[in-house]
Order: C-alpha cells, then sequence, then structure tokens
C-alpha cells in the first residue's frame, strides 16, 4: 500500500512539473476577458436600469420589490438564471468583488476599475435598503424561489410573488448580516479614494449590520418564517459562525480598531476558525477569512492571529498535488473539482485566494512548509493559472466557459432572460407557463449573455450543452466574482509559467 502511495505521488508530481495535460490555444486575451467578467453583472441587474446599461435585451424589472413592507427593496443583483434576490449569495459576491478591487483594482484598466466600482455599488445600494430599519430588522431576501423555479419567465414580466423575507429581533440572521457587514466593510475600502462620503456610509452601516449579526446569533434559514424560501437553495449548511468572524475580519481591515481585532482573536477557537475545510464560496468562509487575517501576520507581524496563518498554509498544502497534504481533487484534466455541482464557483475562488495568499508571501519573501515540500508564490500563481486557462478553454473539450468568449461557448445556457426573446423583439407578454416552450427548446439562446461563467464540467470534464442540466449550464454572481479579481490579476501578469 505504502507502495503504491508513493508511486501516485510520483505522477502526481509528474503531471505539476510537466503542467497538467496541455491543450491546444492561444495565449489568452486576459483583458477581453476581464471586461466581459465584470460586463455580466449589467444583464444580472434588478430594478430600474440607468441609460448606460450596456447589455441592451434586458429592461426594469422588480420595480415593486418591497412594497409589502412599505419599504423601496428595487435594485440588486439575481444570483442566477432565475428571478430571485437572495440576500446571503449576494452580499458574498459584493465582499468578493469588493476585495478583488482592494487586492488588484491597480492592476486593472481605469475603465475597467471603473465598471467593477459600479457593480459594486449597483450592489451595495441594494444592501443599504435591506438593512435600512436597523437595529431590529434585516431584509434577507426578495421573491419567492418556489413559485419562481416553476416558472421560466423574462424579469420583465415577472408575475410571480414577490414575497419580501425579513428576519427582526431578537430572531438570528448571523450569516447574512455578518456576509453584509463584510461586503460593506470591504466596498467602503474600495470606494475610499473614489467617493469617501459614500465610503463612510459603507462602513458605518456594516458596522451597525456586524451589530445585529453578532447580537442575534443564529443562522437566518433557521427561522421558520425563512426556512422554505431559503432552503434548499441558499440555506446555511456550514453554519453562521465563519460569517461573524469574516464580517470581523473586514471591519478590521476596513478600521484598523482593536475591537474587531481583539474579536477575531478571543473568538477564533469558539467560533471554528481553526476548521481547516477545503471549499470557500458563499456558504463557507472559513479559506478566505484564514487568507485574509493572515495578512496582518505576514505583513503586520501580528503574532496573535499566527493560528489563522496557520489554518491559511494549511489550506493552500492542500492544493498542490504534491504536498503530502494534498486533499483537492482534480478532474482528469486538471480542474478543481469538488461534489455537488457548479463546480467552476470553486475554481475561480480558489484562484482568487492562491493569488491573494501568493501576493502576500512575495512581498516579504516567504514559502510555506508543507511537510514534504515548501510551496513558493510562484506555485501558487501557476496553480491559480491553471484553473483560470481551464475555464477560458484550456481543456479537453476546448470550450471557453464562459459566454461570449472565444468562437466556442456555451449555447443553452441555464437563464431566464437569456433564452427568452428580449421584450425589444418581443414585447408581448410571455406567461410563467408560456415560457416552458423556450427552456425546452434545442436552439441557442437568442440573447447572448456576455461573460457569464456557467457552472462547468464535473469530475470527469464531460460538459453537454443543456440548458435542462442547471448544475452545469447556470451562472452564477458568485463565480463570476472572484474571477474578476483573478483575471486582474493575470491581464498585468501573463508571463506565470505552466
Amino acid at each position: 500500500m505504502t507502495l503504491l502511495i508513493s508511486l501516485a505521488r510520483l505522477l502526481l508530481l509528474s503531471l505539476l512539473l510537466v503542467g497538467f495535460p496541455r491543450f491546444a490555444s492561444s495565449a489568452h486575451d486576459y483583458q477581453d476577458a476581464l471586461s466581459k467578467a465584470i460586463l455580466f453583472f449589467e444583464g444580472q441587474r434588478s430594478g430600474f436600469l440607468p441609460q448606460d446599461q450596456r447589455i441592451t435585451w434586458r429592461a426594469n424589472s422588480g420595480l415593486s420589490d418591497g412594497w409589502m413592507y412599505n419599504t423601496d427593496l428595487t435594485g440588486g443583483y439575481y444570483d442566477a438564471g432565475d428571478n430571485v434576490k437572495f440576500g446571503f449569495p449576494m452580499a458574498f459576491t459584493t465582499t468578493m468583488l469588493a476585495w478583488s478591487v482592494i487586492e488588484f483594482g491597480d492592476s486593472m484598466p481605469p475603465n475597467e476599475l471603473r465598471n467593477s466600482l459600479v457593480a459594486i455599488r449597483w450592489a451595495t445600494d441594494y444592501l443599504l435598503k435591506t438593512l435600512s430599519q436597523l437595529p431590529n430588522r434585516v431584509f434577507v431576501q426578495v421573491g419567492d424561489p418556489n413559485i419562481d423555479h416553476n416558472c421560466w419567465e423574462r424579469p420583465e414580466d415577472m408575475d410571480t410573488a414577490r414575497t419580501v423575507y425579513a428576519v427582526d429581533a431578537p430572531n438570528p440572521a448571523s450569516d447574512v448580516a455578518g456576509e453584509s457587514a463584510a461586503a460593506l466593510a470591504a466596498s467602503s475600502m474600495a470606494f475610499r479614494s473614489s467617493d469617501p462620503g459614500y465610503s463612510d456610509t459603507l462602513l458605518r452601516n456594516a458596522i451597525n449590520a456586524f451589530q445585529f449579526a453578532d447580537s442575534y446569533r443564529g443562522a437566518y434559514s433557521d427561522n421558520s418564517n425563512i426556512r422554505d424560501g431559503a432552503c434548499p437553495f441558499y440555506c446555511d449548511f456550514d453554519g453562521y459562525q465563519d460569517e461573524l468572524l469574516w464580517g470581523a475580519a473586514w471591519l478590521r481591515r476596513a478600521t484598523q480598531q482593536d475591537t474587531y481585532l481583539n474579536y477575531i482573536q478571543s473568538n477564533g477557537q469558539t467560533l471554528g476558525a481553526n476548521e481547516n475545510i477545503n471549499e470557500f464560496g458563499w456558504d463557507n468562509k472559513h479559506a478566505g477569512l484564514n487568507v485574509l487575517v493572515s495578512k496582518e501576520v505576514i505583513e503586520g507581524n501580528m503574532y496573535s492571529l499566527q493560528s489563522y496563518k496557520a489554518s491559511a498554509d494549511s489550506f493552500m498544502c492542500t492544493l498542490i498535488p504534491e504536498s503530502s497534504s494534498s486533499h483537492i481533487e482534480y478532474s482528469p484534466g486538471g480542474l478543481i473539482y469538488r461534489p455537488g455541482g457548479s463546480n467552476l464557483q470553486h475554481a475561480a475562488s480558489i484562484s482568487f485566494l492562491s493569488l491573494v495568499y501568493a501576493n502576500s508571501l512575495a512581498r516579504t519573501s516567504q514559502s510555506i512548509n508543507c511537510g514534504n515540500i515548501y510551496i513558493s508564490p510562484s506555485m501558487l500563481r501557476q496553480q491559480a493559472k491553471r484553473q483560470v486557462d481551464y475555464i477560458l478553454g484550456d481543456n479537453p473539450k476546448g470550450l471557453s466557459y464562459m459566454v461570449g468568449y472565444s468562437n466556442y461557448y456555451p449555447q443553452r445556457i441555464h437563464h431566464r432572460g437569456s433564452s427568452l426573446p428580449s421584450i425589444n423583439d418581443h414585447p408581448q407578454f410571455i406567461s410563467c407557463k408560456e415560457g416552458s416552450i423556450y427552456f425546452n427548446s434545442t436552439n441557442p439562446n437568442p440573447n447572448i449573455l456576455v461573460g457569464a461563467v456557467v457552472g462547468g464540467p464535473g469530475e470527469d470534464d464531460i460538459y453537454e450543452d443543456d440548458r435542462t442540466d442547471y448544475k452545469k449550464s447556470e451562472p452564477t454572481t458568485y463565480i463570476n466574482a472572484p474571477l474578476v479579481g483573478a483575471l486582474a490579476y493575470l491581464n498585468a501578469n501573463p508571463a506565470i509559467p505552466r
């Protein structure tokens, strides 16, 4: 058995040294991919669209959102191919867009930096509305997903219930409120130089959101009036504790106040900061939390936070196949794989974290001790580049999983607005069930959702261009958000050796 394990590790080592299987491709145009990844968010907009809207097949939608609470809850983003505004993944998307700008904004062309800030603000303007009734109420969702998912309907035609889901104190919503605090704190940093007044507003509301999250501890999906709307779609499966630490960590970074430093120091163990879970996404923040906090250890010599860096190191060691602690699965074509569908969210978010951590390590000329090998910043960057290049077309199918990038990309994505005729071309109302003929059609989608990254292939690298297979063909905002940062880095540093 030991010999077999050794042979397996030698095989993985040889793969890493020569690179995962190479696929025919030209050098990628990361600037074009970056531009399109940001443009995608305009296709996800809810509310009253501005005159400079660039995805012109979309129009106004959800203009009465919030009416049942006599509150304006218009705006924000639809999370994926449906017409629901889920606060939990939207806040995470916002945090990742803002982190992309904080970390890699200097690498963005000026017009794409501006477009990124516009994309962030479309979300933060909405998040401010969801927190407008603090300290006693947080709005966490608009739209009944069970009804919505039984319709194939353009957002402009929505006649399904726009149910508003609210959490009133002392009922808990630590996950959504904690992630909202992280989103607004990170965004306050992104806007600090260009709009200091707006930055101050975001930070003030971030502090209030965190206060709600910490005062009334628990998951929002534990509330009986929320459960049917949140679950099984964006139920809190992994607990709310990571969002408390994540929100506090972002407030620490945005304010530099010792209050939040003390919080993440004293609550780390009780809230599970040392849990090494090989995942980072809308539900589980541990890996991102550890990378974020480690910046203070690596670059600021804040050794009281050393346990966070140890966890971040451990996570990075799991990513490198030749490491003795490698736990991440890869497809035969070299894609990071985790069970559960929408697999490219993992490739995108983990690539982003790898690049952020590599930057911190490189600034202080450090590497990671993974037991049998030291991992350098360049190795983490190579790993991230491989994942991004896979998404853009360096894969067994030679398919770009970003719509509109290259000449070969998914044509039948699971997305209502993209698959139904535009209101510009078909102004007549298309009802809930009338849309089914478009859902079941084998024709390509009539509207190209430029920049959308689909869920992607699974462990076997297989992808059928099938609208009905939502786990593979549905794009989401939280795939694109970390990819924006990764593409910004690669655009400025395209020559990372494979």
